[in-house]
């Protein structure tokens, strides 16, 4: 009689695991360990431009804190590394030692080809469930940017914007982004 563990890691479980090796990054999937491949240069060039935007703004207007690629305990079993995480001034009592506990006011994602199912579907559903109130996505290739707003238990388109476009998005809404400054070889 052979016996088969269903036990599940828990995001406290997971959280203790420590720093990723090199060259991957780990996240806490319905309790199993997601392995997610490095940053590309593009889109690591987007991650750097929104945090000089973002960052400016916030720490001009005091707002609150902007982190990259932080381990987010969402729920028991469920901890995700969002690219960008914006956490409000009254919020930043969930900026923890070792990760996020609880749900950021903003998570983006930026689309790397291996990642579209996982930042469309997968996370847009569990940012949702976790109470995440606004989610971007932004995509390089195609140089497009969508922001998504908490509205009830569902989210709600709340603006785009393509090429070269300005946008305003929330939770910033008089900070003007100038696309064109994201998209790599522009």
């Amino acid at each position: 009689m052979s016996v088969v563990s269903t036990i599940k890691m828990t995001a406290r479980q997971f959280i203790q695991l420590g720093e990723d090796p090199v060259g991957v990054r780990l996240e806490l999937v319905d309790g199993e360990v997601a392995v997610s491949p490095s940053l590309t240069p593009r889109h690591s060039h987007v991650i750097t431009q929104l945090i000089i935007i973002l960052g400016n703004h916030i720490d001009a207007k005091g707002l609150g804190e902007l982190y990259q690629d932080v381990d987010t305990i969402l729920e028991q079993f469920s901890v995700r590394r969002p690219d960008l995480l914006f956490f409000s001034k009254n919020r930043v009592g969930l900026v923890g030692e070792k990760a996020m506990e609880g749900p950021p006011d903003l998570a983006v994602e930026v689309l790397s080809p291996s990642s579209i199912q996982t930042d469309r579907v997968d996370k847009f559903a569990e940012y949702c469930t976790a109470g995440v109130k606004h989610y971007w996505i932004a995509d390089p290739i195609h140089q497009t940017i969508e922001a998504w707003n908490l509205v009830g238990r569902k989210y709600a388109e709340a603006g785009s914007g393509q090429g070269l476009a300005v946008v305003k998005l929330e939770p910033f809404p008089d900070l003007e982004i100038p696309l064109g400054r994201l998209w790599r070889g522009r």
